[in-house]
């Protein structure tokens, strides 16, 4: 359910080469400035929600871990 850090770092390495061999694979082309501005933000973009989303994800599985060991202690005293 959960990854690890270092698979998260192996994903967004294997996305970065992704994007760099298009990059360079597209080299020649000229591209329009609107687009490589685009491609810029929605990159910026993309990386803004994967930050939101690691905020939301640590508070959310400390809560679990804590009602977790709640139960177990609520189970313990009866």
């Amino acid at each position: 359910m959960f990854q690890s850090v270092k698979e998260i770092n192996k994903k967004r390495a294997a996305v970065a080469a992704g994007l760099g061999l298009g990059v360079v694979g597209s080299a020649n082309a000229a591209l329009p400035a609107a687009a490589t501005t685009a491609f810029t933000s929605l990159q910026t973009d993309g990386l803004a929600l994967v930050d939101l989303a690691w905020t939301a994800a640590v508070p959310i599985t400390i809560a679990f871990i804590i009602l977790r060991m709640f139960k177990k202690a609520a189970a313990s005293a009866t």
